[in-house]
């Protein structure tokens, strides 16, 4: 199967479990319960997933198990773009193409709907749906709330907030920033395939960190190359809100050629793995000539 092919699959596989367990419409909070498919189900690469179900092939995971992982993950993702789409965080009015949730419902409802998908990926997480040994559950739960919290996401936004108000942002602390508010969440996508496996996770793990810098470079990329009806979300807002970008730091060509060789790297990571690892190899590719 074709990297898109797998990519596709993984989507629409992603997207029907959480269509079944999400809370309908029908929910005793019915808005709340709206808002929450409102930002978590239609139009979506589902790249994290699609990371945490190929990681857990290389160890023979059953798919069931893998998809309800990926799918408590990009809960979580998910709640954070609502988040950051407030109007006291980046104040964007489209997301994925279609209007942000404190748009289509308002700003209550989209922060409710936000700590909702966020508590609801520990819910699913912890059910015996995910793996049938608690202790690989409870490992599962323990990382993602490092990823997703103050260690992780959370404290990256947080950087990210007050890079803002800086005259200049270096290397390092940009590269802390994405390690933490992009990084943080690739890492888990694949380390969770290898605790499903109850394998060693470290040869993931440097995957995961060389992917996750090179798909913010390619963020930043597009934020300056696109536009709004290619990436479906606002562009050239970094610059304008002050942001440090590693197109402003290194130039748009030395940003392309750090992308593609952060790729590289991504790529020898995987060499323990063989060809099984050859669609992980090509969603590496993937990130850096991706148009949104």
């Amino acid at each position: 199967m074709s990297f898109q092919d797998a990519l596709a699959r993984c989507a629409a596989e992603t997207d029907a479990l959480l269509d079944r367990l999400l809370p309908p419409d029908s929910f005793p909070a019915p808005r709340v319960a709206q808002a929450m498919r409102y930002a978590a189900l239609g139009p979506g690469k589902r790249l994290r997933p699609f990371l945490v179900v190929e990681s857990a092939a290389l160890f023979d995971v059953p798919r069931a198990r893998a998809l309800h992982t990926a799918a408590a993950l990009e809960c979580v993702h998910c709640y954070s773009l609502v988040h950051d789409d407030l109007p006291a965080m980046d104040d964007d009015d489209l997301r994925r193409g279609k209007p942000t949730a404190h748009r289509a419902f308002d700003e209550a409802t989209a922060i409710l709907a936000g700590d909702a998908l966020l508590t609801f990926a520990f819910e699913m997480l912890s059910d015996e749906e995910t793996h049938p040994d608690p202790g690989v559950r409870l490992k599962l739960v323990s990382r993602l709330a490092r990823a997703a919290g103050v260690a992780g996401m959370v404290g990256g936004q947080m950087l990210d907030i007050e890079a803002e108000t800086r005259f200049e942002t270096a290397l390092p602390q940009i590269e802390l920033i994405q390690s933490l508010k992009t990084g943080a969440l690739f890492r888990y996508a694949c380390e969770a395939g290898a605790i499903l496996g109850q394998a060693e996770a470290a040869p993931l793990v440097r995957y995961a960190q060389k992917i996750g810098l090179a798909f913010q470079i390619a963020d930043d990329i597009l934020d300056v190359e696109s536009t709004p009806e290619a990436l479906g979300k606002a562009t050239q807002k970094d610059k304008a809100m002050g942001k440090a970008t590693f197109v402003d730091l290194f130039g748009l060509e030395d940003a392309k050629a750090r992308a593609a060789a952060l790729v590289g790297e991504a790529i020898d990571s995987l060499s323990a793995y063989g060809q099984r690892a050859a669609v992980l190899a090509d969603a590496a590719r993937f990130i850096v000539k991706r148009h949104n």
